[in-house]
């Protein structure tokens, strides 16, 4: 058996302390993420990108996609030199696209790298001190090897971007949107941004600039759009009036028919109005992210998109409206259907007992076991249940906090593979 201490390791030995180490981290991981986010937290913030739901949901893939990366050089000989994750070079560009420095991109891959030593040193009784100090070396090689991959791509962004006039309209919006002035004849959007309502959108989905193509095509409001990426677009609409871009229902579904998410602003006038209905779409694409659909409109989820950007709120809700109801032999099931049908009627118990097929002292029984058991009555927090419900319905086997976000690799992004409530909020991922 291998001892700890300075005991010399047979050759061959090592491998196995470097399979045992790296397991244990893995058994660890979401320990070690949290460490990460708090010290990004806790760290000086960079504004730029901390409004961007695309940006912040990418650092995190990026950095879970590091951990994997170094974890996997660790476990492997000295030799092993693998491609940096897709997730990572991404987010990289990502970062070049929103402002974000290189300074504070490579700060972040510092603080993941300490906080992961920090996690390795704690196994130095389990293991001997020669293996860890080959283990850290490992390491520290590949976070080299990242960081430099990740500079030279966002060095690369930031040429293209020089090149390419869509990047360089979205570096003007990026200004305009942050508050700067930037003359409006900049833009390829005819109204003026004091004298016209505006109605903004995010398109995520592989055939994005076809549906952008086909929201201004024979259709007198004019469309400004600038691509994030190769899958997402924010979009402004501009009309004259108010009645000029409400009822767009009808060519919204048909861009959801084609396989594009739309997450909507509301209508908004002048140019405060022109960032506040982008801020509701984003807001709004934070929802769309994990309940995929058509069209996600800020209106009627903001409520849910609030909670999912606090993580105080959402762990609240969970444990204060539906932890009670959790003590049930079947988990609460039962309780939430009823909650759920029941204020979907708008409270009628006969018609919620109609569609959950049982009789109306069943679902009047039930509602009482609701109260007891939260000790308030449902009519004086409906709206924080019909939240706390919609939250649960998320990801129903988790606790908050336990989210790990996979990169799917694929074209499209994955639109639910953010974490669930409790997951990190934009403000806590963006520092």
């Amino acid at each position: 058996m291998i001892t700890g201490g300075d005991t010399l390791v047979q050759p061959g030995a090592l491998e196995m302390v470097r399979t045992g180490v790296v397991a244990r981290l893995r058994a660890r991981l979401p320990a070690i993420e949290k460490g990460i986010f708090a010290s990004l937290r806790s760290g000086p913030s960079d504004p730029a990108g901390s409004g961007d739901v695309e940006y912040v949901r990418g650092l995190r893939v990026a950095i879970v996609a590091a951990l994997d990366y170094a974890l996997t050089g660790m476990e492997k000989d000295d030799d092993w030199s693998g491609p940096i994750p897709s997730a990572v070079t991404a987010q990289a560009r990502r970062a070049a696209r929103s402002g974000v420095g290189l300074e504070t991109v490579l700060l972040r891959y510092t603080v993941g790298n300490r906080i992961l030593s920090d996690f390795v040193m704690e196994e130095v009784d389990r293991f001997p001190s020669q293996a860890l100090r080959e283990v850290m070396s490992a390491q520290g090689a590949l976070v080299e090897s990242l960081m430099a991959g990740v500079s030279a791509e966002y060095k690369l962004e930031v040429e293209r971007a020089g090149r390419s006039l869509e990047q360089r309209r979205g570096e003007r919006i990026l200004r305009l949107l942050a508050g700067e002035y930037v003359a409006c004849e900049a833009y390829d959007y005819d109204y003026r941004f004091e004298d016209a309502w505006h109605l903004g959108m995010i398109m995520v989905g592989g055939r994005v600039r076809e549906a952008v193509r086909s929201l201004g095509a024979g259709w007198d409001r004019d469309v400004l759009s600038v691509g994030r990426d190769e899958t997402t677009m924010w979009v402004w609409l501009g009309g004259r009036d108010r009645s000029s871009i409400v009822g767009l229902e009808s060519r919204l579904s048909n861009i959801a028919d084609m396989g594009v998410s739309v997450a909507l602003g509301e209508p908004s006038s002048g140019i405060q109005g022109w960032r506040l209905t982008h801020r509701q779409a984003q807001s709004a694409l934070l929802v769309a992210l994990h309940q995929p659909r058509g069209i996600t409109r800020y209106a009627e989820n903001m409520l849910l998109a609030t909670a999912l950007q606090d993580e105080t709120l959402a762990t609240s809700l969970q444990e204060i409206y539906m932890a009670p109801l959790a003590s049930q032999r079947d988990g609460g099931a039962v309780l939430r259907e009823t909650l759920c049908r029941y204020f979907e009627v708008a409270g009628n118990a006969a018609t919620a007992a109609a569609i959950l097929k049982v009789d109306r002292h069943t679902v009047e029984r039930r509602l009482q076991k609701i109260e007891d058991k939260l000790g308030r009555m449902l009519c004086t927090c409906q709206a924080e249940l019909e939240v706390a419900l919609r939250l649960h319905e998320l990801a129903p086997s988790r606790a908050p906090g336990d989210a790990r976000v996979e990169d799917t690799g694929a074209n499209r992004p994955a639109l639910n593979s953010m974490g669930p409530p409790g997951a990190l909020s934009l403000a806590e991922c963006a520092t």
